[in-house]
């Protein structure tokens, strides 16, 4: 499969990108760890669908660490017993921000309040920049054919 649009030959797409790419840079420097930051990142693609993202964070998960047990239960997070509850507190709060339409209130304050109790403020804005950074560039790879498969660890810095 080809992609619609090549990021790497457009300099209007990829100055968009190198923006987007910078954001996300400021994201994985912050105290959330870098494992909670890829099953998010996975999760909200997962329910995205974005197989170029699930192939990128899959494969960056394992290389901070994750196992394979881990990365195969994220779709079932809420039945799995691997996941802290400050995983599943940052889990819940992406499907919930992911899914806004459908749920008529947004991200509700059970699940916030949820969330609140194992991240700070600073914490919670790096999930919530997350959340909404992901489902950002799942939609620009879904719109783009973007391929999956061929994404190396650490391809974008």
């Amino acid at each position: 499969m080809d992609a619609r649009l090549n990021y790497l030959e457009s300099p209007v797409a990829g100055k968009f990108l190198k923006y987007l790419l910078s954001a996300g840079k400021s994201l994985r420097e912050s105290s959330v760890p870098a494992t909670t930051q890829e099953l998010v990142a996975l999760r909200v693609s997962q329910i995205n669908g974005c197989a170029a993202c699930i192939d990128m964070h899959t494969k960056e998960a394992t290389r901070a660490g994750e196992s394979s047990v881990r990365l195969n239960l994220v779709v079932a997070w809420r039945e799995a017993t691997v996941f802290t509850e400050a995983e599943r507190a940052a889990l819940e709060l992406a499907e919930e921000g992911t899914r806004i339409a459908d749920g008529a209130g947004g991200v509700s304050d059970e699940v916030w309040a949820n969330a609140a109790k194992h991240y700070d403020e600073d914490e919670l804005a790096v999930l919530v920049g997350l959340i909404a950074m992901m489902n950002t560039v799942n939609r620009l790879n879904i719109i783009t054919r973007q391929p999956a498969g061929g994404y190396q660890p650490g391809q974008f810095g």
